[in-house]
């Protein structure tokens, strides 16, 4: 498990629907959870959205899903940073698809073990 600490996380992680947390701070199984966790925040320290409009985005992803144990959070977690981006014109729908298609391609490419990488994928067809 990962944790992250916040200087203010204590009023940022109580407006946000079932987030695993501990003392030190929420709680991540996979590194991509973390990297998800922090551009979010990043992104809203930046001033790109609110604090407030990340966590109803998140709310409504996770009522919008099928009920699940809480594996799949940052997965929700995943679709209403895409979401917010998309609409807060970060990012357009089309590139967003082809980035995520290009990791997705780099992932199919890496052997088991290895850190994926962006382009992993073209590195091996060489």
């Amino acid at each position: 498990m990962t944790t992250l600490n916040h200087s203010d996380a204590a009023e940022r992680f109580a407006a946000l629907p079932r987030l695993l947390r501990s003392e030190a701070g929420p709680v991540f199984a996979e590194p991509w959870q973390a990297q998800t966790f922090a551009l979010a925040v990043s992104l809203s320290e930046q001033g790109h959205f609110t604090w407030k409009e990340w966590a109803a985005a998140l709310a409504e992803e996770i009522k919008a899903a099928e009920p699940d144990d809480g594996s799949r959070y940052y997965h929700h977690w995943l679709a209403a940073l895409e979401r917010l981006v998309t609409e807060k014109g970060l990012y357009d729908s089309a590139s967003l698809a082809a980035r995520k298609e290009a990791w997705a391609e780099a992932y199919r490419h890496t052997p088991h073990g290895k850190p994926v990488e962006l382009g992993a994928a073209d590195h091996n067809h060489h």
